[in-house]
């Protein structure tokens, strides 16, 4: 006789079946979240489905919510995805947004070659840390106004003023900044002093009026 067990057998058969077949055409160490998995069966059968995934070694639990299809060395043994990747894929699953670190953000614009010992980024969301092998990766909470123009590269050169801070920016840092970033970005970050603090958006101010007159 056909039970209510065995019908819950089946379904969570299903399901492992179907996320099986979904992080299979996934690239080996690229993360995916639970919440790609709902269309396939109730939340506690995901919940389910994917901690036997995980016993048998077909995912690795990243961090809370973060899955990755395991990519292996034969020389270091399982290599841990990008600290970016998992930052977005958490973005993504806690529908909030990222950015990078100040300090990372002002030596991509080569002003300053300090390098963050651990990767950090700035997001929207709670901030929460995780490890990928023996690296710490750690999300900080910011105010909205310092993810402005995120995802592009005037969000990059937003992120490094912020990081400089008033006693370091100068019309000469935004000068400098303007010969790094393509003429458009440079153009859309001009234009985005609502999003800059007073003495930021002073600097630019500065800036406007030396190159009217130079």
């Amino acid at each position: 006789m056909y039970n209510i067990s065995d019908r819950k057998n089946k379904n969570m058969t299903n399901t492992i079946k179907k996320i099986r077949e979904y992080i299979e055409a996934l690239p080996l160490g690229q993360p995916v979240t639970s919440q790609e998995f709902m269309e396939f069966g109730s939340r506690a059968a995901i919940d389910q489905a994917l901690a036997r995934l995980v016993k048998a070694g077909t995912l690795s639990r990243v961090t809370r919510g973060v899955y990755i299809r395991p990519k292996k060395s034969p020389y270091a043994g399982e290599v841990p995805p990008e600290p970016i990747k998992v930052a977005e894929a958490i973005a993504a699953e806690t529908g909030s947004v990222i950015q990078i670190h100040g300090a990372e953000a002002a030596r991509r614009m080569g002003l300053s070659t300090q390098v963050p010992t651990r990767p950090i980024f700035y997001t929207s969301g709670s901030s929460r840390r995780f490890n990928l092998g023996q690296m710490q990766v750690l999300l900080k909470h910011v105010c909205p106004r310092k993810l402005a123009l995120y995802g592009r590269p005037a969000g990059i050169a937003l992120t490094a003023l912020w990081y400089l801070g008033k006693t370091v920016v100068t019309v000469e840092t935004i000068e400098h900044i303007g010969s790094k970033l393509p003429r458009s970005e440079f153009e859309v970050l001009c234009s985005s002093t609502r999003s800059m603090p007073g003495w930021m958006h002073d600097v630019f101010v500065k800036f406007k009026a030396t190159a009217r007159h130079a």
